[in-house]
Order: C-alpha cells, then sequence, then structure tokens
C-alpha cells in the first residue's frame, strides 16, 4: 500500500518530479559517456598494434615516434637511411621487419609506403593478421591498397586509378598526377588508423618524388640549372641554339621517365623496393623477446646515425599516465553534475514539503504511524532517482548508437554498443544509493512534521 501511494503521489507532482527526472538523466547520460569513452578509447588505442616489439625512427620523442608512425599523428622531423634499417634487420634474432614511409595524402587520408611484409607480419587487437575484404596486395610500383574507411567514404572499387598528393593534410598543391595508382585490394574493418590509411610499394613512393614528369626532382632540377646557365653564359646571343638544348635535355628527361615506369609496371610482387635511400621508421619482430632490450639499447647506441627505439606497449602505457590527469578531471566534473541534479531533486522534495503537511496530517489522522510518513517520502526519492537513471542508460545508449560512426571516423575511437559492465553498474548503485540518502532528509523532516501535526496513536 506504501509503495502504491508513493508512485501516486509522485505522479501528482508531474511538472517538478519531470524536471528532476531530467536532470538526473542527463547527469547519468554523462556519466556513463565518459567513461565508456575513456574505456574505448585506451581500448582502440592498445589495439592499434600488437605482436611488434620495437618501433625505430630518427632520434626523437618516444610518444611522438608512437603517434606519428601508428596513429599518423604529427610528423617525423628526420628519416631513417636505408642503409640503417638494411644493417638493423639483418641483427641475429629479428624474425620480420616492416618498413613504414610516411609524409602523401589523397584526399586527407595519410598514405603509407611500405612493402609486402606489411600483409604478413602486422597485427593488431590481440595479434590479429590484417585480411583483404577484395583484391590482394599490390604486386608492382602502379598499385594501391586502401584501408577499409578510405574505400567506404571516398567509394573506390577494384580497378579504378586515384592519385597521390605530397604532403599530409586535406589540401595540397601538389597532386602526383604522372603516377596514378591503380587499386589493386581492399582491407577489411580493424578498427585502427589502417583503415583510414593507403598503403603504396616504397618503389611508388620513390617514382613520385624523384621522377615525376610535371615535377622533376630536386637533383635534376640543379642538373638544368646548372646547364641552363652555362649554356646561356656560353651562347648568350645564340637563342635558336638554346632552345634545340632545352628541347633535347627534356627529351632525354621523359625518356627517363618512361623507362622508371615501365620498370614498376613490370616488377614482380618480390621487387618493390626500387631505388629507395630513406624511410619514416620501421618496425621489428624478434624470434624470442630476449632480443627485444638487446636490440633496443644497440639501436639507440647506433653511431651510423641517431635514432631511437621503442616498446610501443611500454609507451602507450607512459601516454595514458600523461593522459590521466584529464581523465580524472573528466571524472570530477560528470561527478559534480550527478551531485548538482541530485541536490535539484532535494531542493524539490524540501520545497514541497511544506505544502504537504495538510495531505501528512491527513495521513496521520486516517491510522498511518510517522515511520510510514517516513517511508512514503524516501519511496518517492527512490522511485525518481531510479527512474532517472532509466532515461539515462536510455539516452546513453542512444548517444552511443549516434556518435559511434563519426568517433571512429575521426578519432579512431571505437565505441562498443554493449551491455553495462560491472563497474557501469556499480556507479548507477552508487548513484540510486545517494539519492536515497538524500531523500531521507525530506522523510525526516516530514517525520517530525506528523509528529507535529498529526494524531499520537497508542498501541
Amino acid at each position: 500500500m506504501l509503495i502504491k501511494l508513493a508512485w501516486k503521489s509522485t505522479l501528482n507532482r508531474k511538472a517538478s518530479v519531470a524536471l528532476t527526472l531530467v536532470t538526473i538523466a542527463i547527469s547519468v547520460m554523462l556519466l556513463l559517456s565518459v567513461e565508456r569513452v575513456r574505456q574505448d578509447a585506451k581500448s582502440s588505442f592498445a589495439n592499434t598494434i600488437s605482436g611488434t616489439d620495437l618501433i625505430v625512427g630518427a632520434r626523437t620523442g618516444d610518444i611522438q615516434l608512437l603517434l606519428s608512425s601508428v596513429f599518423r599523428i604529427g610528423h617525423a622531423n628526420n628519416a631513417v637511411q636505408w642503409q640503417s634499417y638494411e644493417y638493423i634487420k639483418a641483427q641475429r634474432g629479428v624474425a620480420w621487419s616492416i618498413p613504414i614511409s610516411l609524409g602523401d595524402s589523397h584526399k586527407g587520408f595519410a598514405v603509407l609506403g611500405t612493402d609486402a611484409s606489411y600483409f604478413s607480419h602486422y597485427q593488431y587487437a590481440k595479434k590479429q593478421h590484417l585480411t583483404f575484404a577484395a583484391g590482394r596486395p599490390f604486386h608492382n610500383g602502379q598499385e594501391v591498397v586502401l584501408g577499409a574507411m578510405v574505400a567506404k567514404k571516398l567509394g573506390y572499387q577494384l580497378g579504378q586509378k586515384i592519385v597521390i598528393s605530397h604532403g599530409m593534410g586535406n589540401t595540397s598543391f601538389h597532386h602526383h598526377d604522372d603516377n596514378p595508382l591503380v587499386i589493386s585490394g581492399i582491407l577489411a574493418a580493424t578498427g585502427t588508423p589502417v583503415d583510414k590509411t593507403l598503403h603504396v610499394p616504397l618503389s611508388a613512393i620513390e617514382s613520385m618524388h624523384s621522377t615525376g614528369h610535371n615535377k622533376p626532382s630536386r637533383m635534376v632540377a640543379r642538373k638544368q640549372d646548372a646547364t641552363q646557365h652555362e649554356h646561356e653564359h656560353e651562347h648568350e646571343h645564340e637563342h635558336e641554339h638554346e632552345h634545340e638544348h632545352e628541347h633535347e635535355h627534356e627529351h632525354e628527361h621523359d625518356s627517363k621517365n618512361n623507362s622508371v615506369l615501365l620498370h614498376n609496371l613490370d616488377s614482380k610482387p618480390g621487387d618493390l623496393i626500387g631505388s629507395t635511400t630513406q624511410i619514416t621508421a620501421f618496425l621489428l619482430g624478434f624470434k624470442s623477446p630476449l632480443y627485444t632490450l638487446q636490440v633496443r639499447r644497440n639501436i639507440n647506441q647506433y653511431k651510423g646515425e641517431p635514432l631511437l627505439a621503442i616498446m610501443p606497449g611500454v609507451t602507450l602505457r607512459e601516454l595514458w599516465e600523461m593522459l590521466d590527469i584529464v581523465e580524472k578531471i573528466l571524472l570530477l566534473i560528470t561527478l559534480a553534475v550527478v551531485l548538482i541534479s541530485l541536490l535539484g531533486m532535494l531542493t524539490s522534495l524540501l520545497a514541497t514539503l511544506n505544502q504537504r503537511r495538510r495531505e501528512l496530517a491527513i495521513l496521520r489522522s486516517v491510522g498511518a504511524r510517522p515511520w510510514h510518513i517516513f517511508t512514503l517520502l524516501i519511496s518517492e526519492a527512490i522511485f525518481i532517482t531510479v527512474l532517472g537513471c532509466a532515461f539515462g542508460v536510455a539516452l546513453f545508449y542512444t548517444l552511443l548508437i549516434a556518435a559511434q560512426s563519426s568517433l571512429q571516423s575521426q578519432f579512431g575511437v571505437v565505441l562498443s554498443i554493449s551491455v553495462l559492465s560491472t563497474y557501469e553498474l556499480t556507479l548507477l548503485s552508487v548513484i540510486i544509493g545517494a539519492g536515497t540518502l538524500i531523500g531521507a532528509i525530506p522523510a525526516a523532516r516530514a517525520y517530525f512534521y506528523s509528529l507535529a501535526d498529526g494524531m499520537q496513536i497508542k498501541t
């Protein structure tokens, strides 16, 4: 009877109860959303790379190297010489290596130059290998493999030709129109930056940067300038001869370009290196974990050039330790919002308590005891808190569904739409418990009101 009476009493105050429900629901939604994003962001970052023992690049900060080589965030200040890569990957204990070359883009998506070992040894999540949703790996310097999100967002299919742009970002003033690439494969979705990456052979990167038809390399440009300067100095007044010389030089340059392109088209699956001289970084896997620390120390002390070797798992933990203060601040802000909403419920109950003294007196007159009044008021607080939590959970899942695709495409965070975890259920229990304690304040006042205004019933 008390529960039924508490429910009807709650419905009788629709306006104030509805306002309190909305504030509690929004605060619960924010609390659960912050916690789910925090957990899934950490999981997404941890699942980006797996099974890789070392990441090696030019000497810089550990986190900067990790972000640039794995997450495509930021830029590497220097490159690694190809000779250094060849020397290190030949060291004892190295099972496999993956070269990485970054710096180009296509419509805002990063372009990664690598070789066939990338598709064989790169792992993500819990040592899952890359798989193809369609097509195959590249077999020559004129092919490209797309990540799942690149193909989906741009609507690309196998066999289409695309043009790579120089530089990272959405805007580029230098397009490699002379080296179009044919899509040979599309990778299955991984939920990692791989989905937002175009993968090309290292030979394609070298070809685009050194043998463009319309954009000659710096070395060729310098030779042209020197030749032209010498030619103008010796034959200052012979314009016809100068024109003939430039025509011959241009013809020679085009012949070299055609020969390089034919070489790339005729290359075999295993011949994808070309004349690469520099790479951005490379990944290493070892036959035994015992080699990791030894090779890492040797790389950091390498005299050929300043290099840095990092362990991905250790650096990821350092990254999250740096962000730990941000997590705590977000959690404190959300908890403050929850507390404010519960205080709003307390204010509402206390504000209406004086107006309900007549109602409480009538209940006492028909036989209700003081503890009945106490139970009635605290039951109303529990009803409001539980309903607010229920609506908050509904809003939480609605927000997850709405924000899932945008968070994955913009930040690479894959939100899991699953049942509430034990920790999340614990948070809800704490909120309901706090609501019950706060509801005990007006219930206690109503208890004493009933003693002052009602009749004492003797047993």
